[in-house]
């Protein structure tokens, strides 16, 4: 009988094992562990196909296997050392904004004052610094002293809108927390976003870039309105210190900047207008690309991860954030709803500013600079 026993205990414990395997590969939500002959793109294909209604319900598509992104030049690696990502680490406790002139300043408008307000009132445990202009030039040239390519791009840029894009990248990289522009009003406590909840839909959250959806026109003629497809919202962003992403978008902005130098087209306007020029060197445009671009390199397998990014295979795009009502997490990125950062807008599925999805309402009272050229109109009638 012993032997019998013996064989039975043997077989139980198996069973147990494989049941957890099975479980961590395709348990609830998404969550998947990376087997060395399956494809992080297998994976998300079989998640996707067994929560078909995750764009109502939720996705958490997190592998076990993270990737490290190769550093492609020697710009990369002088990043990477001064501000090492710790995605082990919660987000930083801080809170940016930028405005021309200080706080302390007589002339600081009284509607920017009030807004702002919300967010001490909302977060009494974050440190929250308004920046006015001349000091964030100090910061940048201080933070970044030791990574002079960052620090002539930020220098050369001549228009004051490039550099109020540039500094909340280089800030959250830098220090971490959240950048939300000076005309955002904070709906909800940060502490009380999904973002920092331990798990998401019963499943650990590791997350260390938080993004929202902007805009989800869903209309064909939606490039007279806006950069992308799918665009993200870069007037509130939640990342961690040192996040990969932050550090490709950085580089690829200095590139962007020292080459127009090089090249004496500072001033000159790339593309069919100013804006678009703007949008597409600093703004909505070029981070929207870069969220895209870091998702699927990170999704990439090992062997085509070392090659040129143009030859990486296409696994994440807008279609898979089209219609969604819920947050999404891909592996250390937390894609927020458009309720979240954009409520109020009465278009495109965006809820109110008291739903509870949304967190911060952009008043779009014309912050931008004076030399930034009028936007067209942010939310066209579009549904």
């Amino acid at each position: 009988m012993e032997p019998l026993r013996k064989k039975a205990r043997i077989l139980a414990v198996v069973c147990v094992i494989f049941l957890y395997i099975f479980y961590i590969t395709f348990g609830k939500h998404g969550h998947t562990s990376l087997a060395h002959n399956v494809s992080k793109k297998r994976l998300l294909d079989r998640a996707l196909t067994q929560h078909k209604n995750y764009k109502e319900n939720g996705l958490n598509f997190q592998t076990v296997k993270s990737t490290r992104l190769p550093l492609l030049s020697r710009l990369h690696e002088q990043l990477s050392e001064q501000f090492p990502y710790q995605p082990e680490k919660g987000f930083q406790k801080n809170i940016w904004q930028t405005w021309k002139i200080g706080l302390e300043d007589p002339s600081f408008p009284n509607m920017y004052k009030h807004l702002q307000a919300t967010w001490d009132t909302n977060n009494p445990g974050y440190k929250h610094y308004v920046i006015a202009d001349k000091q964030c030039d100090s910061m940048i040239q201080q933070l970044y002293a030791k990574v002079p390519d960052v620090a002539e791009a930020w220098t050369s840029m001549p228009k004051s809108i490039l550099k109020a894009d540039f500094f909340r990248y280089l800030i959250l990289y830098a220090r971490g927390g959240v950048y939300s522009d000076i005309d955002t009003t904070s709906l909800q406590p940060v502490d009380t976003w999904v973002s920092n909840n331990a798990t998401l839909y019963d499943l650990p959250n590791n997350a260390g870039l938080v993004v929202g959806i902007e805009a989800d026109p869903d209309r064909p003629d939606w490039a007279e309105w806006y950069a992308r497809r799918i665009q993200f919202c870069q007037w509130t962003i939640q990342a961690k210190k040192g996040h990969p992403m932050l550090r490709e978008l950085i580089a690829k902005i200095t590139q962007i900047t020292l080459e127009r130098k090089k090249h004496d087209q500072l001033q000159k306007v790339l593309g069919k207008d100013q804006g678009g020029d703007i949008m597409n060197w600093t703004g909505p445009g070029i981070f929207t690309d870069m969220v895209f671009l870091y998702m699927n390199s990170i999704m990439q397998s090992e062997d085509r991860l070392e090659q040129p990014t143009n030859a990486h295979e296409e696994i994440v795009t807008w279609h898979l954030f089209t219609g969604m009502r819920v947050p999404l997490v891909l592996e250390d990125v937390l894609v927020l709803p458009i309720t979240c950062f954009s409520p109020g807008v009465g278009q495109m599925g965006a809820g109110g500013p008291n739903d509870k999805w949304a967190y911060v309402q952009h008043m779009f009272l014309g912050s931008w600079k004076d030399d930034k050229p009028k936007p067209r109109e942010r939310h066209p009638n579009i549904h």
